[in-house]
Parts: structure tokens; sequence; C-alpha cells
């Protein structure tokens, strides 16, 4: 989920903006800032980087496993083609 540094960190950023007299609150208001920090960042639809990387890496190999089968798919479509269509040898031998 999401690293506890961070929400640390923010909620260090927030008191530390806070005016003097609410900051003499102490000890206190940091922690119930890092639980309100915590609850609202947990109904957030978030992904940590590593997991992002990794999804990026899949992404990347199944576009690479598309194009090539694409590009076989067309391979064999010409080919099949190909056979269908009558050769000009066919062709005149049947007019005989």
């Amino acid at each position: 989920m999401l690293d506890p540094k961070k929400i640390e960190q923010i909620a260090r950023q927030i008191q530390d903006s806070l005016p003097k007299g609410v900051k003499e609150f102490g000890g206190d208001v940091e922690k119930k800032l890092r639980m309100i920090l915590q609850s609202q960042l947990g109904k957030l639809d978030l992904v940590n980087r590593e997991e992002f990387d990794i999804q990026t890496q899949v992404l990347l190999c199944t576009r690479e496993k598309l194009t090539a089968m694409e590009q076989r798919l067309s391979e064999l479509e010409a080919k099949f083609e190909n056979k269908n269509v009558p050769s000009a040898d066919n062709t005149t031998k049947k007019e005989e």
C-alpha cells in the first residue's frame, strides 16, 4: 500500500505549516493528521511505483507479442490468398 514514511513526511509538512498556537498541541495533532491522511489516501485507487513498473513491463511484453502475432497473421493471410488465386498456368489449361 502506501509507504508509512511518505505519510509521516506529509504529516510533518502539514504540521510545520500550522500556526504556532496550533503546533503547541504537540504529538496529538500529528497523530490525528497521520490517521486522517492514511485514511483518506487509503480510499484513493493508488498503486505503488514498483507495482506500476511491473505492470508497465507486462504491457510492453504483451504489445511485442501482439505485434508479432499480427505480423504472422498477415503472412498467413497472404499465403492463403496466394493459394486461392488461380495462376495463369491453371487458367490456360482449363480453357484448352
